[in-house]
């Protein structure tokens, strides 16, 4: 992004936190996802009470699981599953800059170099791989 000559303010401007990048369509289906919540349990009541990563994690699984298997929303609230998973990952940001996380994940695993190992031989495989992607159509033998 360029700065304007003429406005002083857009060389300032321009070095800070860039809060418009977040798509308004997003905050509007998280918020009310948070409206949701926060007329269940109340606003902002991770901040008093705390919470445990884990409850959340599990929250976002259950919502990608039924978004992935090709649920688009929520039962119960009528939301898009993705936007649940939107305020859980809020949430968890806030209570960890709020004091208010309680981090019950497991001991700490390389899984970033798994995954950069993995990639390399996921690489390797589809090179060597005559089909185009592993979801094809399995045709059986014959």
């Amino acid at each position: 992004m360029s700065t304007k000559d003429t406005n002083p303010k857009d060389a300032i401007g321009s070095t800070k936190l860039p809060l418009s990048l977040i798509p308004s369509t997003a905050s509007a289906h998280i918020a009310m996802a948070h409206l949701h919540g926060a007329l269940k349990y109340g606003a902002y009541n991770w901040r008093t009470a705390g919470v445990r990563s884990s409850i959340y994690l599990d929250a976002m699984y259950r919502h990608l699981a039924a978004w992935h298997n090709g649920e688009d929303y929520d039962r119960e609230s009528g939301l898009p599953h993705l936007a649940h998973v939107g305020a859980c990952v809020n949430i968890l940001l806030d209570a960890k800059e709020c004091g208010k996380l309680s981090d019950d994940r497991p001991p700490p695993a390389p899984m970033s170099d798994l995954v950069f190992m993995f990639n390399n031989k996921v690489k390797m495989w589809r090179e060597e791989s005559p089909k185009e992607s592993p979801f094809e159509t399995y045709e059986g033998p014959g």
